[in-house]
């Protein structure tokens, strides 16, 4: 069984607010989200695919990845990484982006606060997003991210309940 996934936003602060809880270490879902060939196995929705193109986590390192679809197509995104505190935390800005990496400034950057908490039930996941502004925010979402984010954690639900 699933466990639930909250999802808010708030217009007003032009933020998201996403948690969920894994019914696993920290560690594992720690690892889920730092190591580039866990990330590849969960992070697009199905039938897309994660594909990382460079990864260095640390201290503004840096992901580069693509999303591909069934057809061929493909998305591009960079997330430039800032504080980590290891296995409790880590942030970073997000952009859209062409194949060479270089930001799309048709689209604002998004920040992601990370947030790793060890609970009885194993562990909790906060993830906070803020945008420059409410319409900044509506576009991300009127592009399916909701549907998609919400398919991504389940997606790691099911890898993790494997393990398990």
């Amino acid at each position: 069984m699933k466990t639930p996934i909250i999802f808010n936003k708030d217009d007003h602060s032009a933020s998201i607010y996403i948690m969920k809880v894994f019914h696993t270490t920290v560690d594992e879902v720690w690892n889920h989200f730092t190591k580039s060939d866990s990330l590849d196995q969960w992070w697009a929705p199905k039938p897309w695919k994660c594909q990382t193109l460079k990864m260095n986590f640390e201290p503004e390192g840096s992901w580069n990845y693509a999303m591909m679809g069934s057809e061929n197509e493909k998305h591009f995104s960079k997330v430039q990484f800032h504080e980590i505190n290891f296995h409790r935390s880590f942030d970073y800005s997000a952009f859209f982006t062409d194949e060479n990496g270089n930001i799309n400034n048709e689209f604002s950057a998004s920040n992601w606060l990370l947030g790793f908490t060890g609970v009885e039930e194993g562990t909790k996941l906060t993830v906070n997003i803020h945008f420059k502004t409410t319409a900044d925010m509506m576009i991300l979402l009127e592009m399916g991210f909701e549907e998609g984010f919400k398919m991504g954690l389940h997606q790691l639900e099911d890898l993790l309940n494997k393990k398990g």
